[in-house]
């Protein structure tokens, strides 16, 4: 039986679409042992699945703030447990 594995689920709000926020997160996950997706939505968001062990999700996700911060107005982040699994780190299109 697969472990279940940490999720960390994060929504980007601010000038987040057109300045290579999606480029950077794939650029910086591949630093790490995570896996996972990230996408635009609609309404001018980016939607980040981050998949792995927690610190290593967890430092990612702190890397990635830091480096687009000054594009990010808010976030709001979702963690929980999941079997579900990713190849890699992916731009959703």
């Amino acid at each position: 039986m697969e472990s279940k594995k940490y999720r960390l689920q994060v929504w980007y709000e601010g000038r987040v679409q057109g300045v290579g926020f999606r480029y950077k997160a794939r650029q910086l996950a591949s630093g790490y042992e995570v896996s996972g997706t990230v996408r635009n939505l609609d309404d001018g968001r980016v939607h980040l699945v981050a998949v792995g062990d927690k610190n290593e999700v967890r430092a990612f996700a702190d890397d990635l703030a830091e480096v687009m911060g000054d594009f990010i107005r808010q976030t709001q982040e979702h963690e929980d447990f999941t079997n579900l699994t990713y190849r890699d780190f992916s731009i959703e299109l």
